[in-house]
C-alpha cells in the first residue's frame, strides 16, 4: 500500500493550511507550557485525521469509483465531436472529484478541468465537443481522477483510459447532413437552388399508350398514326454520369481559413458532392495531384464507393512543390475514357498564375466539362470595405482590391474559353459547388 500512496496521493490546500496552524500552535509553546500542549494536542489530531483519509481513500481499490470516457471510433473534421465522461462513485461516503483530461496534442488545450461532488452510489455524465481542423490520428492521453474524501487533506489519483487513439477522417458529419436533406428534398435549407430542367435533358426509353396526365408534347405522331391512337415517348432521366473530383495538393492550398487550411475545405466539399452525385445517380470518382498525380479513384456507384474514396481522402496533405497540370492531363486522358464533369479544386492568387494552368485546361475541356473551384481571399475582402484614415491605408486597400479585382478577371478569363468556374468563400463552398454542378445536370451539359 505504501508504493500505491506514494504515486498516488497528493496533498490538498487544506492540508498545508492544517499544518501551519500545527506549526503556529508549536511555536506559540515558546511562551508558554499550555500552548505547548495545545500545539501536540494539534499535532496528534493532525496526524490521526491523515491516517484515517489514508484507510478512507487507499484501502480500497481502485473499482470503488469508476470512470469511462465515451469517445467515437472516427471524428468528422471541422465539425464539433461529442466526447462524454461517465462517473460512478462506488465509495460508501461523499466525495470530491477533479477530473483532468489529457486531450490530444492537436488541439493545444492543456487546461480541460472540472470539479464536482458526488454522493455515494452516483451516476454523473458529462459531454463536452471538440473540433478538430486537421486530419490525421488523434491520440487521448490518460483520464485523471483525483478524490477527495470529507476531510479534504489528501486526494488520490486514479488514471483511466490511457492512450485511446481516434482517426478524423474529411466531414462525413457534413455529408450526411446534405446527403439526409438530399434524400427528403430539403438542400433548399442549406442554400442548394432549386433549378428547373432546361428542356426534357432525358434519354428515350419506349414508346407506350397515352394515359391521362402525359406531356402532349411527348406524342408520337407517326406511332399513333400506325396504331390509330394515341402513342407518346417515354424517357429516362440521364443517368451514369461521370463526376470527378480533382483536388489540387500545391503548395497554395495550404492557405489557413479559420484554423483549417483549403486542402481540407475541398476535401469535405468534394466528399459531399461525390454523394451528392451518387443520390442522382451518377457515378463519382478522385484525382489527386501536385507535381505528380497521387491518387486515383475510378468513378462508380456502388455501396462501398464512398468509403473508398473517403480512406483515400484521410491520409492527403499539402506539399510545396508546384502543381503539375501536364501530370494531370495525361492521367486524365489515360484513365478517364467516358466525357466527364471535372471538378478542380484549386487556388489562384493571381491572373499571370491562372493563365499559366489554361493551356492544359484548354486540353481538358476538349474533351471534359471542367469546372474550376478557387477561393475568396476573405482578408482581402475585408480590407476593402474598410475606409482608409492615412496614405498607407489607401495604399494597402489599393492593392487589396487589386488582388480581389484580379480575381474577377480569372473567372472572365476562364469562361472566355469555354471553362466553368466557381469563385467563392471558403465557407461557401459546399453550396456553391453543389448548385453548380446541378445547374450543369440540369442543363444537360453532362
Amino acid at each position: 500500500m505504501s508504493f500505491r500512496i506514494r504515486n498516488h496521493a497528493y496533498f490538498t490546500p487544506l492540508f498545508f493550511y492544517a499544518m501551519a496552524v500545527v506549526i503556529f500552535l508549536l511555536a506559540l509553546g515558546q511562551f508558554g507550557a499550555f500552548f505547548f500542549q495545545i500545539g501536540l494536542i494539534a499535532v496528534g489530531l493532525f496526524i490521526l485525521l491523515i491516517l484515517i483519509e489514508c484507510l478512507l481513500l487507499f484501502m480500497k481499490p481502485q473499482s470503488s469509483f469508476e470512470a469511462k470516457r465515451h469517445v467515437d471510433e472516427r471524428f468528422s473534421n471541422g465539425d464539433f465531436n461529442n466526447v462524454t465522461l461517465s462517473l460512478t462513485n462506488h465509495f460508501p461516503f461523499p466525495v470530491s472529484v477533479s477530473v483532468i483530461d489529457e486531450l490530444p496534442v492537436q488541439f493545444q488545450k492543456r487546461d480541460f478541468s472540472m470539479n464536482l461532488k458526488l454522493k455515494p452510489g452516483e451516476n454523473y455524465s458529462k459531454p463536452y465537443a471538440l473540433r478538430p481542423v486537421e486530419r490525421g490520428e488523434y491520440w487521448f492521453g490518460s483520464l485523471n481522477i483525483f478524490v477527495k474524501s470529507p476531510l479534504r487533506l489528501l486526494e488520490r489519483r486514479l488514471r483511466y483510459a490511457s492512450n485511446e487513439l481516434v482517426k478524423v477522417y474529411p466531414a462525413f458529419k457534413e455529408m450526411r447532413q446534405f446527403e439526409m436533406m438530399a434524400i427528403s428534398n430539403r438542400l433548399t435549407e442549406v442554400g442548394i437552388k432549386k433549378i428547373r430542367r432546361i428542356g426534357h435533358q432525358m434519354e428515350f426509353d419506349q414508346i407506350r399508350e397515352y394515359t391521362k396526365g402525359d406531356d402532349y408534347r411527348t406524342i408520337n405522331w407517326k406511332a399513333t398514326a400506325r396504331r390509330s391512337s394515341l402513342m407518346v415517348n417515354q424517357y429516362q432521366d440521364e443517368k451514369s454520369q461521370q463526376v470527378i473530383s480533382i483536388i489540387d495538393l500545391g503548395r497554395t492550398m495550404k492557405m489557413p481559413f479559420e484554423g483549417m487550411t483549403l486542402l481540407d475545405y475541398a476535401i469535405n466539399s468534394s466528399l459531399v458532392l461525390s454523394k451528392i452525385a451518387m443520390l442522382k445517380q451518377d457515378k463519382a470518382g478522385l484525382i489527386t495531384f501536385n507535381n505528380q498525380v497521387r491518387t486515383i479513384v475510378p468513378p462508380q456507384r456502388n455501396s462501398k464507393q464512398m468509403q473508398v474514396i473517403m480512406e483515400s481522402l484521410y491520409n492527403q496533405s499539402t506539399q510545396f512543390e508546384e502543381q503539375s497540370m501536364q501530370a494531370l492531363y495525361t492521367a486524365v486522358r489515360r484513365k478517364v475514357h467516358q466525357r466527364s464533369l471535372l471538378v478542380l479544386y484549386t487556388n489562384y492568387e493571381s491572373l499571370s498564375a491562372a493563365k499559366r494552368q489554361l493551356p492544359m485546361l484548354q486540353k481538358l475541356s476538349n474533351d471534359h466539362m471542367v469546372v474550376v473551384v478557387f477561393f475568396e481571399n476573405t482578408e482581402l475582402k475585408n480590407i476593402t470595405n474598410e475606409k482608409a484614415s492615412d496614405i498607407e491605408g489607401i495604399y494597402i486597400k489599393t492593392i487589396a482590391e487589386k488582388f480581389a479585382y484580379d480575381k474577377k478577371r480569372i473567372v472572365l478569363e476562364l469562361e472566355r474559353y469555354g471553362i466553368h468556374s466557381v469563385l467563392t468563400a471558403p465557407e461557401d463552398l459546399t453550396v456553391e459547388t453543389i448548385n453548380k454542378y446541378l445547374e450543369l445536370k440540369a442543363r444537360g451539359y453532362i
